[in-house]
Formats: structure tokens, C-alpha cells, sequence
């Protein structure tokens, strides 16, 4: 179902945000994220002169690896077109990224390493929906290898287990169809749980 008509309005400024998930040969998962804001107007800019429409004022990526675990093993970023000359030494700070673990309370360490003045705000940005990509990436690979690993428990707690998404969006409610079908067993508790 698509959205409702818009009232009558011009285009201004628009952001494009590009993520892509890889399998390495090495086992590793790479994610990559691209963030490039333009404008459909000329405006002038103290550092660069006048940016024309169509050129990008912010234009920046970045490169996550994680292991099967999903703990980051590096992260490497960079600043290719930014308002401002100084902008591009934001990017190096995200190589602290590595060694956190993709999970809960991921965006809070990860903001204590990179927030503020230690980093970019637009790369920032880019950092939970690289860790969602990862997330399916790395299920991806899971379903690839398919038989040769062992079953893992419902309850396991794992980021990506039955047990760590009930009750992590609208469709995993812990009382709704979607967990009742998939995980019965851990639907009824997680009911119960929830009416105490």
C-alpha cells in the first residue's frame, strides 16, 4: 500500500543512504554504508565556494567487519565531500568501533566511543542500520550453512535467537501470531510474562 497523496510541494534537499551486506571468503562479513546528501538548489558555502545542485555536500562511507559472533573486528570510514575542510578528520575515530559486540546496548558503547566531538554526526547515523545489515548478513550465512551447524537453543538469548527478538518489534509481540506460529513454546511464556 503506498503513501497517501502529498499535498503540492518542490523537492529541496535529499539524502540517499546505500548498505550492502558481504560474506568474505575468509568467513568475515563486511557491510558497507554510503551517506550522500545533495540539494536542488545552488547555495554558497564558506569552505568549498558555491555548491552546485546535484553535488553532494555530505558524501561518506564506511566499512563495518564482524565475525559470526558479530563483534566488529574493524571499521574504517571516510569523508569524501563534507561542509567543511576539517570535517574529513571525523572519520578516523570510528576505527574504535572494533572489539564491540553487535547486541543490546550496542549503540550506547559504540556512541561512547564515537559521540560528540570524537566523531561525525552523518557516519554516526549510519552506525544502527550497518548493525541491522550485519544482523541479516550474518542470518543469511547462517542459512547458507544450513545443516553442518548445530541447532541452537530457543532460549539462548543470542542476538538473533528466537528468545532476543520476541518482543522486539510490532510482528515478534510476544502474544502474537507470528511467535505463536514460530516459537509456541516461547510464545505462552513470554504471555505470561507479560501479564504479571
Amino acid at each position: 500500500m503506498p503513501l497517501s497523496a502529498p499535498a503540492a510541494r518542490r523537492l529541496v534537499h535529499q539524502r540517499r543512504i546505500a548498505l550492502d551486506g558481504f560474506a568474505r571468503e575468509d568467513g568475515l562479513i563486511d557491510v558497507e554504508a554510503e551517506i550522500v546528501d545533495t540539494k536542488t538548489r545552488p547555495f554558497a558555502n564558506e569552505d568549498r565556494g558555491t555548491i552546485e545542485p546535484g553535488e553532494p555536500l555530505h558524501r561518506m562511507r564506511m566499512r563495518m567487519t564482524v565475525d559470526h559472533n558479530l563483534v566488529i573486528r574493524d571499521c574504517e570510514a571516510v569523508t569524501e565531500y563534507a561542509p567543511f575542510h576539517v570535517c574529513p578528520g571525523g572519520a578516523a575515530g570510528f576505527a574504535r568501533l572494533a572489539g564491540l559486540r553487535i547486541g543490546r546496548g550496542f549503540l550506547k558503547a559504540a556512541n561512547e566511543r564515537v559521540g560528540g566531538v570524537a566523531g561525525c554526526t552523518h557516519l554516526r547515523e549510519l552506525i544502527q542500520q550497518m548493525a541491522t545489515v550485519a544482523f541479516q548478513t550474518l542470518y543469511s550465512v547462517r542459512k547458507d550453512i544450513g545443516d553442518r551447524a548445530p541447532p541452537e537453543p530457543l532460549d539462548s538469548g543470542r542476538v538473533g535467537s528466537p528468545a532476543s527478538m520476541i518482543g522486539s518489534c510490532y510482528a515478534f509481540a510476544p502474544d502474537g501470531p507470528v511467535v505463536r506460529r514460530r516459537w509456541p513454546a516461547l510464545a505462552t511464556s513470554a504471555a505470561a510474562a507479560t501479564e504479571e
